[in-house]
């Protein structure tokens, strides 16, 4: 197919390596959290191709046009017409789309729903289907059919499958993992969705988190019909003790699994973070590009995450982040990261259609960042002290309550007038609704508890007052 629009092709002096370290480096979207307008949307493959990125995981969640119920929808959910054109717009820069429905964990978009209640694992908890109750598959196979009906050539479909935290706690699965095993009891549910995919010739993935204590028989049925991502975002597999180390990376191999690692350029590095960090999101690179050469993966997914989970706040505006999106890149592409580091990612944005908004964008984020942090900082400590002072009236009254006071105000006062610049930088970028709730989750709740510890703060006055010394 021709290519039109492309992006501008990287300079030299970004990429090294004449030939890619990994064949398949794809870069995610976590759509669920600061989704990018549709005009941007549209944009983005072209950008991620500038970084050499030949794939997309996305995570559609509730910016997808459901038809299975249109509740699934946000308000700001894209048209038919606009995923269309972002999958032409895919393949015109050369990349493959990777569409990534949950079949059994992070499923909240549709069971918070009671009409979706009996399909839960337990009662209360709206995140994990419960693989054995009626109805349960077929839910995740009419939103399969759904995404497939929009992106009809995908040759890979990720059906997620991680953090299924309530897993085997009801206790028709708590019987069934007691008499068979954990891996047969996910086998039941997911293997017959496996099947559909690969009679149409679509090969599978699937996050590795849930298979760690598979038995060998379980990781060997699946790897007939499923590749298995492992993720970890913040040690290297050799020396982390958590659930991606090297041996369990070698036991996946010995049991003749097809892998992908699982990295992440941002949303990564708190639920809360504005901006990933740089420095631990190339560390992870670096280390996931060595493994993965080492035991022969796939390829490697670059994960992006908007939110930690449906019901947590937004996270790292993929504005923000790009710089490290084109860091993870190189570093996929040549196995170290650019010659002129991370400050030769962002000349190479200014390249791009709209680069400078982006690193505008990017310094209003870290300057709302510092303020916030700053003056969370000193409510922090300012709440010790009021313990200090209500336990101990010798040391009251105090002037450092009233200098710590001052300085939060006026780090919220830093932080508010950055939150308009962010405001104005990220229009066009971001619907104004979701500008609004990324910035009303940082402002509000810190003027809330600046509210709250002014008040406790009179109050402590008032009783001081009362008590006789």
């Amino acid at each position: 197919m021709k290519r039109r629009d492309r992006a501008p092709a990287p300079s030299g002096n970004l990429f090294a390596a004449r030939r890619p370290l990994i064949a398949r480096r794809c870069v995610h979207l976590d759509l669920k959290g600061v989704p990018p307008t549709p005009a941007r949307l549209i944009k983005l493959p072209g950008i991620f191709a500038a970084a050499r990125y030949n794939a997309i995981l996305v995570e559609w969640e509730d910016s997808f046009p459901w038809t299975i119920d249109a509740r699934f929808q946000s308000e700001t959910a894209y048209s038919p017409d606009i995923v269309k054109k972002f999958v032409k717009a895919a393949e015109e820069a050369g990349m493959e789309i990777i569409p990534l429905v949950q079949c059994l964990g992070h499923m909240e978009t549709p069971l918070h729903f009671p009409e979706y209640a009996a399909l839960r694992e337990t009662p209360r908890e709206d995140s994990a289907l419960n693989p054995l109750a009626p109805g349960a598959r077929d839910l995740v196979e009419n939103m399969m059919e759904d995404v497939l009906k929009l992106m009809p050539n995908v040759k890979r479909f990720h059906l997620g499958g991680d953090e299924v935290w309530a897993f085997g706690t009801h206790p028709d699965t708590k019987r069934y993992i007691a008499r068979h095993g954990k891996g047969k009891l996910y086998l039941r549910h997911v293997e017959p969705l496996l099947d559909k995919l690969n009679k149409l010739k679509i090969r599978p993935l699937l996050w590795h988190d849930m298979m760690r204590d598979w038995d060998s028989r379980a990781l060997k049925r699946l790897a007939r019909k499923s590749d298995l991502v492992v993720w970890g975002y913040g040690e290297h597999p050799d020396t982390t003790k958590h659930h991606f180390s090297r041996k369990i990376i070698e036991r996946f191999v010995r049991n003749n699994m097809s892998l992908w690692g699982g990295t992440a350029y941002k949303g990564a590095d708190g639920v809360d973070a504005d901006l990933p960090n740089i420095a631990r999101r190339e560390a992870n690179a670096m280390a996931w590009a060595e493994v993965a050469v080492r035991y022969g993966f796939a390829g490697v997914i670059a994960t992006a995450w908007s939110r930690y989970w449906t019901g947590a706040c937004q996270n790292e505006p993929i504005e923000g982040a790009l710089d490290s999106a084109f860091n993870v890149g190189v570093i996929l592409h040549d196995g170290k990261p650019p010659r002129g580091g991370i400050e030769s990612c962002r000349r190479e944005l200014l390249r791009l259609a709209g680069g400078r908004a982006v690193v505008r964008a990017r310094n209003f984020l870290k300057t709302l960042s510092e303020a916030r942090n700053n003056a969370w900082q000193g409510i922090r400590v300012l709440r010790h002290v009021i313990i200090t002072l209500s336990g101990d009236r010798r040391r009251f009254p105090s002037s450092f309550m009233a200098r710590y006071m001052e300085n939060i105000g006026r780090q919220m006062a830093a932080a508010e007038a950055a939150a308009e610049d962010v405001r104005r930088a990220l229009a066009g970028f971001i619907a104004p609704v979701w500008i609004d709730r990324y910035l009303a989750e940082r402002i509000e709740s810190l003027r809330e508890e600046y509210d709250l510890l002014g008040e406790r703060i009179r109050q402590l006055n008032r009783d001081a007052k009362k008590t006789v010394v």
